[in-house]
């Protein structure tokens, strides 16, 4: 395979043309019920997407097409999949997918199969939070747990965090709720203090989770945790158990009930599918509810391998976000989640999108000489529309918009009023903001005029259940990657975060030797 910039391909300067000379998607009369229709393809988990208010005409997907192929943007995944070394920075295999499933050759590395690793220690996590769930395990005092609350930060904590959430209320219909689920990750000690006020600490069980063993603000929240537990008369041993690496001090400790692994080849932000997000899961909501989390995914997987990109959601959202980023100068894009339990999940996307192609380099450390990664912002609608959609509807920018919806609530609850449910109203406010955005509205008076032409796409289903979401995640984990192979990025490095904790510890150890940083650090009580 070749691996090269993407303006060095035949697509690209191709598509250059195509954006200069192109009259931009006229959305009044090119949007109607038939384009509708028809500019939509499935996803996983009774999912589908559509793409009919995207500002892509045939011809620029046909070029969007040439250059998918031309970049290999499939065989690199399947390249990923046989557990070829893509990481290149860290010269590390990168198995997230293989955790929900086996679609590429067995990987081997010194005589240990890897899938067959990864699948005994998601059994390990199941058994362990069925017996949890069943009493069978239980804190200091005897007690049966009740809540589980997470220690992690960054990716032990966006995703996790996202996707309980999400699942919360189907699981409190469906019957399968067992424990709460809390979420313990800034270092700043009052975020500590304020969840463990709201838990019952004898049936507090907490979760550990940092892949080296060493994470700064992990460590410094876990020593706060247990501090509260020691004082309550209660033995932290009996209410933590640690997600880590097998090399790390964590593993195979006295100080934890259990330790379940993971391995360098699994990224922080792509590891919700792995212990990381299983084990409070599973706590949650039942070893059942993860399983079916982890079906939706693999199945998302599976279609990201059709090389056809009409035919493959997370390509075809990919190449229009790559279209819309080097070729329309779109430098942002905003997810709309049409559904509370997705609120936390556009945090999540920052991180597994910005951290991931957020960079200025190639996989083989040259400056580029194109935009990469789009900044990623949003909010749960209706709320966004009373926030920062004046911004997106007559701002001087246009911002890609990424909605999500479902016909039917999580509970099944609602309540009718002026002629219409609560459902009903949100999901018409969802269907009149694409159209507002994309045909907007003339008038004589500019501060009421919409200049329209905001493109758009919406992910769209019958209801947010386990697989549903399953599909949801592995979508934007292979778009990300997608758009990654087609700049020529390593996506699944993060330099850009250690530079500010290399500073911090520094400062930390009073000898920083640069005195900028003493005196900010002096202005700030250190």
């Amino acid at each position: 395979m070749r691996y090269q910039n993407l303006d060095k391909t035949a697509a690209y300067g191709r598509l250059a043309d195509h954006a200069a000379r192109r009259k931009r998607l006229d959305f009044r009369a090119a949007l109607n019920g038939e384009r509708v229709r028809k500019a939509q393809c499935e996803m996983a988990g009774g999912l589908r997407f559509s793409w009919a208010a995207k500002d892509a005409d045939d011809e620029a997907l046909g070029l969007l097409q040439a250059l998918a192929d031309e970049q290999e943007l499939v065989e690199k995944y399947r390249a990923l999949l046989d557990g070829d070394i893509v990481n290149v920075g860290e010269k590390r295999r990168v198995l997230h997918h293989l955790l929900r499933g086996e679609l590429g050759k067995p990987v081997i590395e010194n005589g240990r199969d890897l899938g067959d690793f990864y699948r005994g220690e998601l059994e390990r996590v199941l058994a362990f939070a069925e017996a949890v769930r069943a009493g069978t395990i239980k804190g200091s005092t005897g007690e049966s747990f009740t809540t589980v609350a997470q220690i992690g930060i960054g990716g032990s904590d966006l995703g996790p965090r996202a996707l309980c959430l999400a699942l919360e209320n189907w699981a409190a219909r469906a019957g399968t709720k067992k424990l709460d689920a809390r979420f313990i990750s800034n270092v700043d000690p009052d975020d500590a203090a304020a969840e463990l006020a709201r838990m019952p600490l004898a049936r507090a069980v907490f979760i550990l989770v940092s892949k080296s063993g060493s994470t700064q603000e992990t460590l410094a929240n876990e020593r706060f945790v247990k501090a509260r537990l020691l004082a309550a008369g209660l033995d932290p041993s009996k209410h933590m158990v640690a997600v880590t690496s097998e090399t790390s001090p964590l593993a195979r400790n006295p100080e934890y009930l259990d330790s379940f692994y993971i391995d360098d080849y699994i990224g922080g932000r792509y590891s919700s599918t792995s212990a990381v997000g299983g084990c409070v899961m599973a706590l949650a909501f039942g070893a059942r509810a993860f399983r079916d989390f982890l079906r939706g995914a693999a199945e998302a997987d599976r279609l990201a391998l059709e090389p056809e990109m009409l035919k493959n959601a997370a390509l075809l959202d990919a190449m229009i976000g790559l279209w819309e980023r080097d070729f329309l100068g779109m430098p942002c894009s905003a997810v709309l989640p049409y559904s509370q339990a997705l609120s936390r999940f556009p945090a999540h996307l920052q991180q597994l999108d910005m951290e991931s192609n957020g960079k200025r380099v190639s996989r083989d450390g040259e400056p580029v000489s194109y935009p990469t990664g789009p900044a990623i912002f949003g909010e749960p609608g209706t709320n966004g529309q009373h926030s920062f959609y004046q911004l997106l509807h007559q701002g001087t920018d246009v911002t890609p918009l990424q909605f999500i919806g479902f016909a039917e609530s999580q509970l099944g609850k609602d309540v009718e009023a002026d002629g219409s449910t609560s459902q009903a109203k949100l999901n018409a406010n969802l269907a009149a903001q694409i159209v507002a955005f994309a045909k907007g509205q003339s008038d004589k008076n500019l501060n009421k005029d919409f200049p329209g032409g905001r493109p758009s796409s919406l992910i769209y289903g019958k209801s947010l259940t386990p697989e549903a979401l399953g599909s949801l995640l592995a979508h934007f984990e292979n778009k990300v990657m997608f758009q990654g192979f087609a700049w020529n990025l390593n996506s699944f490095d993060q330099e850009g975060v250690q530079l500010g904790k290399v500073l911090a510890k520094k400062v930390l150890s009073g000898d920083s030797g640069d005195s900028a940083l003493e005196e900010y650090a002096t202005m700030l009580g250190l």
